[in-house]
């Protein structure tokens, strides 16, 4: 248990996000909360309930402990000191209203910093949310959300009036779902977390929309007929993450009308929502006007964002239809981004950008309609058993190494590094889609850098293994086989395996989810693609495990060895694109060919660190044969 919990501690340092998030997001609810209960505590500078300060007092605390230990960001001296003014303030029993706003404040500030997401991630179905709030709030809240429900006698505090206005005028939908999500400590309002978090949504935008009436929700819908207002709200976290209050503080009387209907109709916030191709073709134009402006650095990051979070959410997809189409984009957009940091005329950076979009216009046509069964069942086959493969011959490798020198007692270990890859995989996909934002440029960023790790870790461990193949070595490793190997070596060997498993598994669920939009109603297309590829990787698996003990051991270390090092010059090639599509490392392109799958990628330095690492290899197995020949 000890070692599975030193495990877990490492991973975690892999992906800081996944650690501060949870905490960011408490912070967040617990500003919410207080900007909206503390009125019950205080009123006229005296203390009112002594209960609820001190709940008050104790939540503020809580607040600063919080935000002091989320890692460093720029203005994080900021908000330290919000948060040591909020507790000043709660001290000196300030107005509700002035603690109401730097609670807010505060929270806005948490949300920015540190990427918090304020919305769900598309409408909320509102019925379903009316059926679940008959079923588990209205016995506390009434039919009608007026705090009237048969079970409310008694409780104390006594359960929210939804249409009180005042109170949820301090309300965001992200703070219902929030406390929906959470419970309050010390209430009869108890954690839901066992319902989805879509069905959590529904609940908040449901108990949001008791406090508006017919004719706010009329005006809104009159108003919002307007490009111009329309224009100020384009995603579900424009009307979940503010409050009443700071919305109409921001457009007055007019902007809460607006707030009021598309609470009520956020589905109409999800119509005409850009596909993956027409976002990058839009932060394509915006990178455009931003050169032309002369901010260099916002245009490249425009420009990454329009192929990171844009057009690579489909290139498999398209490949299935016309892999050249998709080599002439990636092209087209390596040559733009390069005319960028090279400080190229306007006129020549708008000539490559009409190329790039005019590409990706086509590439729009030939995926326009849904993909037909057999493209989403080979695009569902090829994207997991491209990202899979080499992660399972690492795994296999290593799996049959220790079994093959007798080392059954360290195949835990390597068990123990892929089962956590899929578990903090899994974490960092749910952390990136309900709790931050993770950008296709980290998400790369991480991918590269594991990858070029796990190719060091390889490289050394295939040459190891090699200079087993020499039967003097291998019988001495044999001899020693009985003591097993350190457990510091052990750990390598997990974390070896760990490495090779999650670079692939956040991105891997990212392209799926992309498909699943792509294919509406071809879903058992894609699970069946899905469960092939699954079987064949497994055959793989089967296949070297079983075959390996058959071979004659001097040879299967030998074999091994350089197995390893072709994928640590496969992952180092990847590993170099990785970070190269992130904007971390240059390209400079070059006629050659593109074999992803082996890590060739056609440009100068993707090409140079994998032909550096093949002549150190070469260099390697000559000195390896030497030390052979001279015992």
């Amino acid at each position: 248990m000890r070692s599975l919990r030193g495990l877990l501690v490492a991973l975690c340092l892999l992906v800081p996000a996944v650690a501060s998030a949870q905490d960011a997001a408490l912070a967040v609810h617990l500003l919410d909360y207080i900007a909206v209960d503390y009125d019950g505590a205080v009123a006229d500078g005296k203390v009112k309930s002594v209960e609820e300060y001190k709940e008050m007092t104790e939540f503020a605390a809580t607040v600063a402990e919080t935000i002091a230990k989320l890692p460093a960001t720029p203005g994080k001296e900021k908000l330290d000191a919000g948060a040591k003014a909020l507790i000043d303030r709660i001290a000196a029993k300030a107005s509700p209203d002035e603690v109401a706003g730097l609670a807010q404040q505060l929270r806005q500030s948490v949300v920015t910093a540190y990427k918090v997401a304020i919305g769900p991630k598309r409408a909320p179905d509102l019925a379903r949310g009316a059926a679940l709030f008959a079923e588990h709030c209205a016995t506390c809240h009434g039919a009608t959300g007026l705090g009237d429900g048969i079970a409310a006698k008694g409780l104390d505090p006594a359960p929210t009036n939804f249409h009180d206005r005042e109170r949820q005028s301090l309300r965001s939908a992200h703070g219902l779902y929030n406390t929906i999500t959470r419970g309050v400590e010390g209430t009869a309002m108890r954690s839901f977390r066992e319902l989805s978090d879509a069905d959590r949504w529904a609940l908040a935008y449901v108990a949001s929309n008791f406090g508006t009436t017919d004719d706010e929700r009329a005006k809104g819908k009159t108003l919002l007929a307007n490009d111009a207002v329309k224009a100020k709200w384009t995603s579900q976290s424009a009307i979940a993450g503010r409050t009443p209050r700071e919305v109409k503080a921001d457009g007055g009387d007019e902007a809460l009308a607006v707030l009021a209907y598309l609470r009520a109709n956020p589905a109409l916030l999800d119509q005409g929502k850009p596909s993956p191709i027409d976002f990058a073709r839009d932060n394509l134009a915006r990178s455009v006007e931003l050169y032309a402006k002369g901010d260099a650095d916002g245009a490249t990051q425009a420009a990454l964002t329009a192929y990171l979070e844009g057009f690579e959410l489909v290139e498999s997809s398209l490949a299935t239809i016309d892999e050249p189409l998709v080599r002439r984009v990636e092209n087209a957009m390596i040559e733009y981004r390069n005319a960028i940091k090279s400080g190229k005329p306007i006129a020549e950076v708008r000539a490559l950008a009409k190329k790039a979009d005019d590409l990706l216009e086509d590439s729009r046509e030939a995926l326009s309609g849904s993909l037909s069964p057999t493209a989403a069942f080979i695009a569902a086959f090829v994207i997991l058993l491209r990202e899979g493969l080499e992660a399972v011959l690492v795994v296999a490798a290593l799996l049959a190494f220790l079994r093959r020198g007798g080392q059954t007692q360290a195949l835990k270990y390597v068990h123990a590094g892929w089962i956590s890859a899929l578990a903090l995989g899994a974490v960092t996909w749910y952390v990136a889609t309900t709790l931050i934002a993770i950008s296709g440029a980290h998400r790369e960023v991480t991918e590269g850098i594991t990858g070029l790790v796990a190719a060091a870790m390889l490289l050394y461990v295939g040459f190891w293994l090699h200079d087993k193949s020499h039967a003097q070595a291998w019988q001495g490793f044999l001899m020693r086989g009985a003591q097993g190997i350190e457990t510091g070596a052990k750990w390598g060997l997990a974390l070896m395996a760990f490495l090779a498993v999650y670079r692939e598994v956040f991105e891997t669920v990212l392209f799926y989810q992309a498909l699943w939009i792509q294919a509406p109603g071809e879903q058992h297309a894609i699970l069946g693609g899905l469960g092939v590829a699954l079987v064949c990787l497994a055959a793989i698996t089967f296949a070297m495990l079983r075959y390996s003990i058959r071979m004659p051991l001097g040879l299967f270390f030998g074999v091994g060895g350089i197995l390893l090092a072709v994928l640590a010059i496969i992952l180092a090639g990847n590993g170099v694109a990785a970070l190269q599509e992130a904007g971390w490392i240059p390209i400079t392109p070059v006629d050659f060919i593109t074999l992803s799958w082996l890590g060739i990628h056609p440009n100068v330095q993707a090409l140079a660190t994998q032909v550096v690492l093949a002549i150190v290899v070469v260099v390697l197995l000559r000195a390896s044969r030497r030390r052979a020949a001279a015992h």
